[in-house]
């Protein structure tokens, strides 16, 4: 794959219309639990971003047959032929990991490599190793992967230490096909994880969700195919938003329904932003200018990590002092270098600021920032370190006196629909040429 740079003009206000598709971090676990089925399943609305090509390939690699044509993907199980995911995909994303549950359903052994994704913070799977063992399967960590050995697996207890939404999606696959009930306690609630509880209920899965994070699942002998349309990206529809508004202009989002964007779009409205809502789309405009806000990230309903990348873009075009609280992940501010590196005024603090204290606030971890709008941005040369940077740093560009070189950009294309298209739609001057 030849390497790609965007080479970005600053061009006036961003509007227009955008639609999303089903989230990068939905489809591939949608196809993770197709394998699990009897008979082939489709998922409707998939975005056409890199990470279900990555997915595609593991699940083509141990057996499974994948087909795409237009915004469906198909999943066609079949015998696995190898129950080791190839070497090849180590560090690609994190889907590995989810695979052993099925594939000890399937073939009574799993190899996986070592996991990947955004550099954004530690990302351990412990949590997910002690549930699997605690379902009865033999794990062992290697130099370059996971081992997993299992004849049967059994229902069990799990309480989750963190509402992690990976560790949820390893214990719901696995807990769907093993014998008896499981409980999870402390699960994650994100909308994702919902949509993939539903996806298994449509294949025979039987589960429950009941109050104070609880999630109840009832093992069944075989799950059947099914059918699906994702709903739309939430964390996608928020950029765009932010795009618009960050510009002075008004971008109107379709395909993601209002109950997924809520604490994001209260959020906004402090901040100035108007809203128009319909059952069809959103809206978003802030003709009168932008406020400081001070804001803490948290797991489901909280204000989601991945909205505050391009939220610390929006700030610096708040007129005041704005403060960002994260404490979902660790290292999630490792992308502010580079928008200090375009004029943003910026400070990063070890400490426990906007909110009450976190799991970090005896560590080291940079998690809380300081931010001084309005600033006048510069364009600059840019290397994105991973997705929702990119997309901060495409926010940064446009609003930027001069041009911008943005390098990296494979990170934003594996996690956003036709991101090149999809801007220039918005009025933006983005270039896509050979690095």
């Amino acid at each position: 794959m030849t390497e790609k740079l965007w080479e970005i003009e600053p061009s006036g206000p961003l509007r227009g219309d955008v639609t999303v598709r089903g989230a990068k971090n939905a489809v591939s676990k949608h196809m993770v639990a197709a394998m699990l089925g009897g008979e082939p399943s489709t998922i409707g609305n998939a975005p056409d971003v890199g990470e279900v090509g990555i997915t595609a390939g593991m699940l083509e690699h141990v057996g499974m047959t994948v087909e795409r044509s237009g915004d469906e993907v198909t999943v066609v199980p079949g015998a696995v032929t190898d129950p080791s995911v190839g070497k090849a995909f180590t560090g690609l994303n994190r889907i590995p990991i989810l695979m052993l549950g099925p594939l000890l359903h399937l073939a009574g052994e799993a190899f996986v490599p070592l996991v990947g994704g955004d550099p954004i913070g530690r990302r351990p799977v412990d949590f997910h190793v002690e549930a699997l063992r605690a379902f009865g399967a033999e794990v062992t960590h290697a130099a370059d992967g996971i081992h997993a050995r299992a004849s049967r697996l059994v229902g069990t207890r799990v309480e989750l230490p963190y509402p992690s939404v990976g560790a949820t999606e390893t214990v719901l696959l696995a807990a769907v096909r093993a014998e008896g009930k499981t409980v999870i306690r402390n699960a994650a609630t994100e909308p994702e994880i919902i949509e993939l509880a539903l996806f298994l209920q449509r294949m025979g899965a039987r589960i429950s969700f009941a109050p104070d994070r609880r999630i109840v699942v009832e093992g069944v002998e075989r799950l059947g195919g099914a059918q699906t349309r994702l709903d739309g990206d939430r964390i996608e529809a928020f950029s765009y938003l932010v795009a618009g508004l960050v510009t002075r202009g008004e971008v109107r989002v379709h395909g993601c329904p209002q109950d997924r964007l809520v604490t994001a779009i209260t959020t906004l409205t402090r901040m100035g932003a108007k809203f128009d809502i319909t059952d069809e789309w959103i809206m978003a405009s802030a003709p009168d200018g932008l406020l400081p806000a001070a804001v803490q990230t948290d797991t489901h309903p909280g204000f989601a990590t991945d909205w505050q990348t391009p939220l610390m873009v929006l700030f610096t075009q708040a007129d005041g002092m704005s403060v960002l609280h994260e404490t979902v992940y660790e290292n999630r501010l490792a992308y502010v270098p580079a928008l200090q590196s375009m004029g943003a005024e910026i400070e990063v603090y070890d400490t426990c600021l906007g909110g009450p204290a976190c799991r970090y606030h005896d560590t080291a971890a940079l998690h809380s920032a300081v931010v001084r709008g309005v600033t006048k941005l510069r364009g600059g040369d840019v290397t994105m370190p991973d997705i929702r940077a990119g997309f901060s740093a495409v926010l940064a560009a446009a609003v930027a006196e001069g041009p911008s070189t943005l390098r990296g950009v494979h990170h934003i294309e594996r996690g956003y629909h036709r991101p090149v298209e999809q801007f220039r739609d918005l009025g933006l001057a983005l270039k896509s040429v050979p690095a």
